[in-house]
């Protein structure tokens, strides 16, 4: 019997240990103290591919990401609450550092506190939100906090519409409320694009393109490419930012052949307290749209005059296009089977400019009017010739039309505000301000048929944007040094739907 002291002596150390290091975790978990969304979700995983291991969550099945030339490619499928938190799970650590941004770009423009924007989320843009889309969003939710991320509901409405409450809805209340020394705010200017189709394209079938002009705060962060397989509805395939349900800077196609883009109205003022959130009424449309005529109906229903734009649409089963100029008073929709459709943030329907923006079409010396003018001499040159590729030269043209010369600036197809001393004054862009186009996407009918588009992260032209040499330049802008990073160029890449990883 004297064997068992000396085996047992080892055992009880061994046990010891392992209720030592329980109480300390116990301990950890346990202190009280509390990390921001990102950091929480920093510490399980940083950006890189599906999380190893077999997931337990049935609402993960199916649903994958991977990495390829900068963006993110994530599929998700099934019903709404299944897409939503296979969403939030597969993209917490950026949903959490894209909400960072939005939050800090939101709260510093307007002067107004995060509470303000939670608000308005669950109060006004909540209630009006389809089932299937509140299922959806709710499923974000609980997939983010299954990784640790703790935003609620609130936040991630309000994440949703970060290009409708900042830029249409606070103006529409200081105005209406009579709001004391409300800060100068203007509806964003974003976005460069084209469609066109019979004898101006090389095959006479639609070619679409569009590069995302927004600040580099966010378009940095603005690198996911979403393969949505809803359970009613097309299938989808589109750009899109962390944790929002649209593309929100709108490029995408579904597997009837709509395709779709567009470029927001400068200068526009209106909002709809009572109407239906823009970036819901734009993810159904390209979710459930047939046909340009379903896409603008589906728009146009409670309209709330949130993020207003031109949309350049295309048909791939009948070469149509159309440029769809939604206002919150008036719309209007040109359509053809032989020519093009260009935007560049101006309107062109005279009520909608009139009576619905404060913009001034006769000024050529500002980046809309300025591109505008760009935009249709490279479509006049190169009638009969445009296909993808010269889509994308289209998208990194440097072509200053105002000054006649060759320079990277605000007035040129691909944006670069930052070198500008001008800045953009009528987006409330300062000198030198840190946004312009952030990444490019085109397509045509056969790759649209095979639910397949080109993509490049980062300007267009391939050039980089180096954040720490810029705040030093810069100063004014150190209030985004916490968050403004590097910009790198990827390049241009496919990416088609049922990707299974980068090839």
């Amino acid at each position: 019997m004297s064997f068992r002291p000396t085996l047992l002596h080892p055992l009880l150390v061994l046990l010891l240990l392992v209720l030592v290091s329980c109480a300390l975790i116990a301990l950890t978990e346990n202190s009280g103290v509390s990390a921001s969304p990102a950091a929480t979700v920093a510490r399980e995983a940083q950006p890189k591919a599906t999380p190893p291991g077999k997931p337990s969550d049935p609402r993960l099945e199916g649903a994958y990401r991977f990495e390829q030339a900068g963006w993110i490619y994530v599929h998700l499928d099934g019903p709404p609450g299944k897409i939503g938190f296979a969403h939030g799970y597969l993209l917490a650590p950026e949903i959490a550092d894209a909400f960072e941004a939005v939050k800090r770009s939101d709260t510093h423009q307007t002067q107004r506190d995060w509470e303000f924007f939670r608000k308005a989320a669950r109060e006004m843009l909540w209630p009006k939100i389809d089932a299937e889309y509140q299922e959806e969003l709710q499923g974000i939710v609980e997939g983010l906090h299954a990784r640790g991320v703790r935003l609620d509901l609130d936040d991630v409405v309000a994440l949703n519409a970060f290009e409708e409450l900042p830029d249409y809805y606070v103006p529409w209340y200081n105005e209406k409320n009579k709001v004391a020394n409300a800060p100068k705010l203007s509806s964003p200017g974003n976005c460069s694009a084209f469609v066109a189709t019979g004898s101006w394209t090389r095959d006479h079938q639609i070619v679409i393109a569009h590069n995302n002009w927004t600040s580099y705060l966010h378009g940095e962060r603005w690198r996911i490419i979403f393969d949505l397989v809803p359970q009613r509805g097309y299938r989808i395939l589109m750009d899109g930012f962390p944790g929002v349900i649209a593309s929100d800077d709108d490029f995408g196609i579904n597997a009837s052949g709509i395709m779709v883009t567009e470029t927001t109205i400068a200068q526009f003022v209106g909002w709809n307290p009572d109407g239906v959130p823009e970036f819901m009424r734009a993810r159904k449309a390209l979710q459930y749209a047939s046909s340009i005529d379903e896409y603008v109906k589906i728009m146009l229903d409670r309209n709330n005059g949130g993020y207003a734009n031109d949309w350049l649409l295309g048909d791939r089963k009948t070469g149509e296009i159309a440029q769809f100029e939604l206002g919150l008073k008036h719309s209007r929709v040109w359509r053809t089977r032989d020519g093009y459709f260009v935007g560049s943030n101006w309107a062109r329907d005279p009520q909608v400019l009139a009576e619905e923006t404060k913009f001034d079409p006769a000024n050529r010396e500002t980046s809309p009017n300025a591109r505008r003018t760009r935009w249709q001499q490279v479509m006049r040159e190169s009638k009969g010739k445009i296909d993808v590729t010269l889509a994308q030269k289209f998208l990194a043209d440097h072509f200053d039309a105002y000054e006649k010369r060759e320079v990277a600036d605000e007035r040129t197809l691909c944006g670069h505000t930052d070198t500008s001393p001008r800045g953009v004054p009528l987006w409330e862009w300062g000198p030198y301000y840190p946004g312009g186009a952030v990444q490019g996407k085109a397509t045509d009918s056969r790759m649209t048929e095979r639910m397949s588009f080109s993509a490049r992260v980062g300007h267009p032209c391939g050039a980089d944007f180096l954040a720490a040499p810029f705040l030093a330049a810069h100063p004014d802008y150190s209030w985004q040094a916490p968050l403004l990073r590097d910009m790198k160029a990827g390049p241009w890449t496919r990416f088609q739907s049922a990707q299974r990883g980068p090839q």
